[in-house]
């Protein structure tokens, strides 16, 4: 018997926690605006629940969104440290984190207005892959042309909407459901 013929599928890994121990350990990753960059300054709350409604505890979320007049950040810009357009926090036993940050811009391109909106990668044990999704912001005119958005059906879409924390001004709260009962929309890329 050749080695190859004795060769075993293994079983598949899950995404998560493993990652913790390199790529969480940066409380900084969770400023993505400095006090002196323009716009809009908010705290976003991401909160991820199981399909029990349970917190998880020890998923990643990454953010990437463009400044406040809608164009993302480059490498190479001039004025570093102001606005990365990138962030990413471990969740913590309630499931939640925080960034600050500036509400981003309505992103225009030849391809169709997008409304303002934070894209979302999420890992976690028990996935076997990232997933993918959006923060758009309640109320915001533009999300009636969003094409993306469009394509979401009507009765899926309050799940990817921010809401205002009520009394707190400038705080914002996203919930994903990773499956279950409100269920978060999330994208095959």
């Amino acid at each position: 018997m050749s080695a190859a013929d004795s060769r075993v599928a293994t079983s598949s890994q899950t995404v998560g926690p493993f990652f913790h121990f390199g790529l969480a350990d940066n409380d900084a990753l969770g400023c993505m605006a400095a006090p002196d960059a323009p716009g809009d300054h908010i705290e976003l709350r991401v909160q991820v629940l199981d399909g029990e409604g349970a917190p998880v505890p020890d998923a990643l979320i990454e953010l990437y969104q463009a400044d406040a007049d809608g164009r993302y950040a480059q490498a190479d810009a001039d004025t570093p440290g102001r606005f990365t357009g990138f962030g990413r926090l471990p969740t913590g036993p309630d499931g939640q984190c925080a960034f600050t940050t500036i509400k981003p811009g309505a992103v225009r391109s030849a391809a169709g207005n997008q409304a303002a909106h934070v894209n979302v990668c999420l890992l976690s044990r028990g996935l076997l892959r990232q997933i993918y999704t959006r923060i758009y912001f309640d109320g915001d005119p533009d999300l009636a042309s969003d094409p993306l958005l469009a394509l979401v059906p009507d009765d899926r879409r309050d799940t990817l909407l921010a809401r205002p924390a009520p009394g707190e001004a400038g705080v914002w709260s996203f919930v994903i459901r990773l499956q279950g009962d409100g269920e978060t929309v999330f994208f095959d890329l």
